[in-house]
């Protein structure tokens, strides 16, 4: 008789990253709980992705939260500001940063770990091809699986000790996709650009250039281009 499978929560926005994550997941045994918010972002593309990956992926449940970050904005993908494009270095955090996400959503997911009875949450964090985030450094995750066992009655009763998987965080892009491809993830489903064009990738911002020199360094062509 096989045991059943440890459930984990893991957030998914559609993207390269998240995706791959999500495949790891599976490959580890664990039974795929995905969260995905809408919290405002320029564009839609990335909610449909994330639909048919979670799909794909065979997930036991997938749920959306709604939560409006543009009451705040501060960032180029929840407020009218430019998402920067070409090569120009940007000077210290880019724009494209919004404030405190990966502490809200990693929030949410806490959340719905403790009700599953969960103590296993993934995150496609990466302090490598990262673009300076400060919510993607290992000392955030660190203090956030600190937090996250003092902030829930499971953990302060001993019934669960929460970790914070963050497996990609000192993968370059090209080991990233270099790994996906060996789980058989289907790159040309995810989405990454920060500001698509009719459903199309730009190209030009941070994240379809770091996206796009992973695929070279691994000899191949991006398939959802």
């Amino acid at each position: 008789m096989t045991s059943p499978q440890k459930p984990a929560v893991v957030l998914l926005s559609g993207g390269l990253d998240s995706t791959t994550v999500l495949a790891m997941a599976k490959q580890q045994g664990f039974a795929l709980y995905a969260m995905t918010f809408r919290y405002g972002q320029r564009h839609q593309t990335e909610i449909e992705a994330a639909t048919k990956i979670a799909k794909e992926m065979s997930v036991a449940q997938h749920i959306f939260v709604d939560i409006d970050l543009r009451i705040f904005g501060g960032s180029a993908l929840t407020a009218d500001i430019e998402v920067p494009k070409g090569d120009a270095p940007q000077p210290g955090i880019p724009i494209t940063y919004v404030p405190a996400r990966n502490t809200i959503f990693l929030s949410f997911a806490l959340a719905w770990a403790e009700v599953l009875g969960s103590s296993d949450i993934f995150i496609g964090a990466n302090a490598v091809d990262y673009s300076g985030y400060p919510d993607c450094r290992p000392e955030f995750m660190e203090a956030f699986a600190r937090l996250a066992n003092l902030a829930t009655k499971a953990g302060v009763e001993g019934r669960q000790k929460m970790h914070i998987h963050t497996p990609l965080m000192q993968l370059s892009k090209a080991e990233i996709i270099a790994a996906g491809l060996n789980l058989g993830v289907d790159y040309g489903m995810t989405v990454s650009c920060y500001d698509p064009l009719k459903g199309k990738p730009c190209g030009e911002c941070d994240a379809c250039r770091l996206r796009r020199r992973g695929f070279e360094q691994n000899g191949l062509k991006d398939p959802a281009c």
